[in-house]
């Protein structure tokens, strides 16, 4: 893999479906001129939305990876700074969610949240750090949620996840910030309007309505401002809604 001209690159790690977050923060990079590396479980899902950013003119690699694996992980950051590559950006967009009442809910369910959650972030922190860090420069972001900050009933094991990797993600700022890497988490407080609420929880979009859902390129928007910052004036945590989420 090469980039004529030194093309920034840009690793977003949790693509699945083309309506999805990860895929439209590919999209986002990849118009900004970013050769954009998608990582994701299913080849085929980030095979599709690498072929659509292609087909309008960007530059996207998939690379199937499982972000709990350090295996994958390294390999993955390997390909991102191959042939000299210019490793700019990284997005820690990996996660999953349901419902499960603590009575219910099995220590290997609750490991395998932590596990894609917040040790798949602790990964990909680790990795970007060190591919970043003899650099000076370049920017991590981690995608959070309301339950980075507090706690639901049926929600323990999601709430213990992201608040584990609000705190990598804190960490890493004060570590790493002094040495000119930018790292933001940004709290998703809402339902994100993409296929996975759609084809899941359809009563949701029902009742909160399409502008009660938070759109999923406007995210993106909100991704890249962070990563296009000066120094002087980052923002380490930032939280997005719609306008008519309580909060």
């Amino acid at each position: 893999m090469s980039d004529a001209g030194k093309q920034p690159r840009a690793v977003i790690v949790g693509v699945g479906a083309e309506k999805g977050l990860g895929a439209a923060l590919g999209r986002r990079f990849a118009a900004e001129g970013h050769h954009v590396l998608l990582a994701g479980r299913t080849r085929e899902r980030i095979e599709r939305v690498a072929a659509a950013i292609e087909m309008t003119g960007g530059r996207a690699t998939a690379v199937p990876t499982d972000a709990t694996r350090e295996a994958d992980v390294v390999q993955l950051f390997d390909l991102s700074v191959a042939d000299g590559g210019d490793l700019d950006v990284i997005v820690f967009n990996a996660g999953n969610n349901r419902q499960v009442g603590l009575l219910d809910l099995g220590a290997a369910e609750f490991e395998e949240f932590w596990r894609v959650g917040c040790f798949a972030g602790f990964l990909v922190a680790r990795e970007a750090a060190r591919r970043l860090a003899p650099r000076g420069r370049g920017t991590v972001i981690f995608t959070g949620a309301s339950a980075s900050l507090r706690g639901r009933p049926g929600y323990a094991h999601f709430a213990a996840a992201k608040s584990g990797l609000r705190a990598i993600a804190q960490s890493m700022a004060r570590e790493f910030g002094p040495l000119g890497i930018h790292v933001a988490h940004v709290v998703i407080d809402g339902a994100i309007d993409g296929d996975r609420v759609r084809s899941r929880s359809p009563r949701i979009v029902e009742q909160r309505g399409e502008d009660g859902l938070l759109g999923i390129e406007a995210i993106a928007d909100a991704y890249w401002h962070l990563h296009t910052q000066k120094p002087t004036a980052w923002t380490h945590e930032l939280d997005l809604r719609p306008y008519k989420e309580p909060f």
